[in-house]
């Protein structure tokens, strides 16, 4: 039998959930498309507990099962483009592997695309006939509801989840929609949805099919409150388009931050204590750089963020280290058109934009990056 259906399970830690969704997943689809017309690729960002091991184990026991290990390389986004263009199926699925997707809706949603009834079929919390009395996080849920009307105006789509991970489309759309898409974050659906407009010529025909939210099987979510920046990375991504790169926007975002850090220090040194502009110009650039540090690796870079005091604080060091010329030129510009008696204000901001594009493209490459 031809192979039919690709399902995408990006792993992060998940080396306890695998071979029970396997499973799972062969008790939806054998009975429907056969036990050869469907495989698994397990797209694993180098877990620390050996999810890619045991991805590794059951590939020998059942050949349905591939393994994609990437090393520096982080997010679900990405590793379900890679998953996109990495199998010959004719659709594609993506899902969770923490078992709160469930497979049995897997045969529905790839007969309703073979029919035509749709272009992408959704999953959906929120859907008539949907629960999530078992998700038990009051606090994600009222989160997600929010975040679903922000992203109904991302993509001019009218659907119950736009936030859905849990979704399946002809392969074929998919990898024709890769080159737009940004790759960043964790919300992969927004991203296909918003893009296809320019892309296919139109908006895709979407069916939803309700889904009852599972609890986690085991093992913590891989989300945090920094899932926020997603609708900051899709909004960049959508209307900056390919003029400005979307991560230096949100490193402009928070250097945008660090700008209110900067000027609180300065103004409390210069106006409050009494000290001298160079001094108070330079301390108030190594507050704003430890502050942009930590909130970038948070935020902007969270997908290859740094973990661990050692590494966060050599990280730390390094970008300190990689900005070291940009904050130079920073305080020598602003001292400079300070001393020529333009506002201290505006001398400030002159030097903040002196810095921006240099601490970008160093921190991108040697904090974040890989030499």
């Amino acid at each position: 039998m031809a192979l039919d259906l690709a399902i995408i399970l990006p792993t992060l830690n998940e080396s306890g959930n695998l071979a029970p969704l396997i499973d799972r997943i062969g008790a939806a689809l054998d009975p429907v498309i056969g036990q050869t017309g469907w495989e698994v690729l397990i797209v694993d960002d180098n877990s620390r507990d050996g999810t890619a091991d045991e991805a590794r184990a059951l590939a020998r026991a059942d050949t349905r099962v591939r393994v994609i290990q990437r090393i520096g390389r982080r997010g679900l986004s990405s590793a379900a483009i890679e998953g996109f263009c990495a199998t010959a199926a004719r659709y594609v699925a993506v899902m969770d592997a923490d078992h709160q997707h469930d497979p049995a809706l897997l045969p529905k949603m790839l007969a309703s695309l073979k029919a035509g009834e749709a272009n992408i079929c959704v999953a959906s919390r929120f859907a008539e006939g949907a629960s999530t009395k078992d998700w038990a996080d009051p606090e994600r849920e009222r989160l997600s509801g929010m975040a679903n009307a922000i992203a109904r105006r991302i993509t001019g789509v009218d659907l119950s989840d736009p936030m859905s991970g849990y979704f399946m489309l002809p392969t074929e759309k998919a990898r024709a929609l890769v080159p737009r898409l940004s790759g960043i974050g964790f919300k992969i659906l927004l991203d296909l949805l918003a893009t296809s407009p320019k892309t296919l010529g139109a908006p895709m025909q979407v069916k939803e099919f309700p889904l009852n939210f599972a609890p986690r099987r085991e093992g913590e979510s891989k989300l945090d409150r920094a899932i926020a920046l997603d609708f900051l990375a899709g909004l960049y991504e959508k209307t900056l388009g390919r003029v400005i790169p979307t991560r230096f926007a949100l490193f402009g975002t928070v250097g945008a931050l660090g700008v209110i850090v900067h000027m609180a220090v300065l103004s409390a040194l210069l106006l409050g204590l009494g000290e001298g502009f160079v001094f108070a110009q330079a301390i108030a650039v190594f507050a704003a750089m430890s502050f942009n540090f930590w909130l970038n690796n948070w935020l902007t870079y969270r997908d290859k963020r740094l973990k661990g005091w050692g590494k966060v604080l050599r990280g730390w060091a390094g970008f300190c280290a990689t900005c070291a010329v940009g904050a130079f030129a920073n305080v020598a510009v602003a001292t400079v058109l300070e001393s020529q008696g333009i506002y201290w204000a505006l001398s400030a901001l002159a030097g903040i934009m002196i810095g921006a594009v240099w601490n970008y493209a160093l921190s991108s490459r040697f904090v974040w990056g890989r030499f």
